[in-house]
């Protein structure tokens, strides 16, 4: 899922290098991932009112259902 996210950022951003991706593990088996992206790139990251943050979300989400887990995707600085 990690990759699935970085994959699809990439796509968005105008500066790929500058993608990071962190993976976090809870106890109760979801995950949470942290995407951050270039300065200049958060706007098309979240897109006209969190549109393009929503459907980051929901093409994770159906992913994490395959393995049979919650996934958690957080846009940070």
């Amino acid at each position: 899922m990690q990759e699935l996210l970085e994959y699809l950022a990439k796509a968005l951003v105008d500066d790929p290098g500058a993608v990071r991706v962190e993976s976090f593990d809870e106890d109760d088996g979801s995950v949470v991932l942290e995407l951050s992206v270039g300065e200049a790139d958060y706007g098309q990251v979240i897109g006209r009112g969190g549109r393009t943050a929503n459907a980051l979300r929901i093409v994770l989400k159906a992913a994490a259902v395959k393995d049979g887990r919650r996934v958690f995707v957080d846009i940070v600085d």
